[in-house]
């Protein structure tokens, strides 16, 4: 089994707690080209549920998604965030603990939703499908919980997303493209239509436009060492050759980035 997919390898080491998914969120965060933020972008989608609505964050994280869009959440809605590792949950207690608003925490696994059917006006999943070994589980089980008419939201990468990082540390560090592996082979924009299309009755795409304008070496450094075990020093200063090269004779190394959602419809 790949990493990228191994249950026992995600919740003992990459999400043991938020310290490596922190790693790489704070790349996005001090580089992206695009302003309106992806957490804004990927509420935006969730605005027309119902002012009652009740909603389950699959794999939620530190519970950003929630945290950066407090104001927008209409006071209707019961908010269940879940993660299979408790210290990905723990983050994301504390992350919204004393935010003035409740919410629901619960330790599961996506392929066995402890929830009767037809609970959910809509479920979350924001890059975190391709973590799941069996997908058509999943998402039966998404589908299940659903009410008629509720809608999934499934953020992902598109093919070629990140393509000059990946490629630059494929030629520093050939061993080191398997550690996390390149998520969008396993549950992409363009793989995922088809995917959902099988338990559900529609299927939208957005993408969201955005790109990685580098002008510090040491995020870069910082986001590798998050996705294997370590980078030896001869390996971090060819990192330091290679991106600081870009930066000193161009002003940045640019990252392109393929990223967006799939709102299917029960």
């Amino acid at each position: 089994m790949e990493r990228i997919a191994d249950q026992q390898y995600l919740v003992g080491d990459q999400y043991k707690d938020s310290s490596k998914l922190s790693a790489r969120i704070q790349l996005h965060e001090l580089f992206s080209t695009n302003s309106y933020g992806w957490m804004r972008w990927v509420f935006d989608h969730l605005i027309d549920l119902p002012n009652d609505a009740r909603i389950l964050e699959l794999g939620s994280g530190r519970g950003t998604l929630w945290k950066e869009n407090l104001s927008r959440i209409p006071s209707g809605w019961r908010v269940t965030l879940s993660d299979l590792s408790p210290g990905m949950l723990d983050s994301a207690k504390t992350n919204l603990e004393d935010v003035g608003r409740e919410f629901e925490f619960k330790n599961m696994d996506a392929q066995a939703i402890p929830y009767p059917d037809n609970t959910f006006d809509g479920v979350v999943a924001n890059h975190m499908l391709y973590h799941v070994p069996d997908r058509a589980k999943a998402l039966a089980e998404t589908h299940r919980v659903l009410k008629p008419g509720g809608r999934l939201f499934a953020a992902t990468n598109g093919r070629g997303s990140m393509h000059a990082l990946w490629d630059m540390l494929n030629s520093v560090a050939p061993s080191s493209a398997d550690d996390f592996g390149r998520p969008a082979h396993l549950f992409s924009l363009e793989s995922g239509e088809g995917e959902l299309l099988e338990k559900f009755s529609t299927v939208t795409v957005d993408r969201y436009e955005d790109a990685l304008h580098v002008t510090r070496v040491k995020p870069v450094i910082d986001y590798i060492q998050s996705i294997r075990r370590k980078l030896n020093d001869q390996q971090v200063a060819e990192v330091r050759r290679i991106v600081g090269g870009e930066i000193d004779r161009n002003g940045n190394f640019v990252i392109d980035k393929a990223n967006g959602i799939l709102i299917a419809r029960k």
